[in-house]
């Protein structure tokens, strides 16, 4: 495995913070000026990515309204499939100038493609990456179409299981995707944590040989920043303007401050991580007077014995180390020692 991936110049990897990608899905509804305003503040809250879905209702479903095409229960209950993603979708030609507003924001997007003419469109608007959505992770196909394109590909992994894992990302491989990232995810809207299990982001990693992450669907920030800990190189939380907006994915979604309050949050959790060390560090150092050592706590002469009266073992630092305590005990001093010295062995007779 490669020591990192780079999207649009960024790199990712266990060695650099985490990239924060930040799901701007159906939160638009249905105005351009709502998903420009969504970009400002992710951008304004250190995300590294805006991530859009690429699909319209006629190819991601048909119109028809039998029982197979119903939702029922959850947050789209009664709707149709159409429907919901009639209302839901990012209209095709609104793609430049969302791309246009990334570069003028200076802000990695990209996109879900749900099919080979998503694809198409996203080729031409120079996609620096592709991510595939969970649903779509069984589209062996799809994947394969994507990995021909010769970008950092992330796969997502909502309702699969370890063999549906490994034939996407064999197929993605396959097909000359050499930049991968498997995001660990819970396809519930939202997901509740207890769910998540991440544990399994660790082993994704070991298990496929990828870079791992988090497709964060709950509804705070403790699931995402935890994956960090875990290894969680990239975290993609949905985000919008308002979780009360009405929209299709509104309810399970960071508002701005909340976005933000990641970046920071999974950035520190990232810089806590370091390496393995014993050693004292700077912070500590100022400290180490305040230790405990071994104190004079009564006057000595002379040619008298060190006690468990005379001798404690108390703060600050500058003594003997207490464990040397019981040495001590009984031994002459070899000169007046007041009460409030710290010991020294140049005190004590042999």
């Amino acid at each position: 495995m490669k020591p990192f991936i780079s999207i649009d110049g960024r790199k990712i990897g266990p060695e650099f913070r985490p990239y924060i990608i930040a799901e701007l899905s159906a939160n638009h509804n249905g105005d351009i000026s709502r998903a420009f305003r969504i970009m400002e503040e992710a951008k304004k809250a250190g995300a590294d990515a805006i991530k859009l879905q690429t699909y319209t209702h006629d190819t991601i479903t048909m119109d028809c309204d039998s029982e197979d095409f119903q939702i029922r229960g959850g947050l789209w209950d009664g709707q149709t499939l159409y429907e919901l993603y009639k209302g839901a979708h990012m209209p095709w030609e609104w793609h430049k100038p969302l791309f246009q507003k990334a570069k003028e924001l200076e802000i990695t997007i990209f996109s879900s493609p749900f099919d080979f003419s998503a694809v198409d469109l996203l080729e031409e608007l120079g996609a620096p990456a592709y991510k595939i959505a969970s649903f779509e992770l069984v589209d062996i196909p799809l994947i394969a179409r994507v990995a021909k394109a010769g970008k950092p590909m992330i796969l997502s992994t909502g309702m699969a299981n370890d063999v549906e894992i490994k034939e996407a990302v064999d197929t993605a491989r396959a097909n000359g995707c050499e930049e991968l990232i498997v995001l660990h995810c819970v396809s519930g809207y939202p997901a509740p944590a207890e769910q998540y299990n991440l544990s399994t982001i660790a082993d994704i990693s070991k298990r496929f040989d990828v870079f791992s992450g988090l497709s964060d669907h709950t509804i705070d920030n403790a699931t995402a920043v935890a994956s960090i800990v875990l290894g969680a190189c990239v975290v993609e939380k949905h985000v919008t303007l308002d979780r009360n907006g009405g929209g299709a994915d509104d309810s399970f979604s960071l508002e701005p401050a909340e976005l933000a309050q990641l970046c920071k949050d999974a950035r520190t959790a990232w810089s806590a991580l370091g390496k393995v060390n014993y050693e004292r560090t700077e912070a500590e150092k100022g400290n180490i007077k305040f230790r405990r050592s071994l104190y004079v706590v009564k006057d000595v002469k002379a040619g008298e014995l060190f006690t468990e009266d005379n001798v404690k073992s108390i703060r600050p630092g500058f003594g003997m180390p207490p464990k040397l305590l019981s040495n001590v005990m009984g031994k002459v001093a070899l000169r007046d020692v007041l009460r409030g010295e710290s010991l020294k062995e140049t005190m004590i007779s042999e």
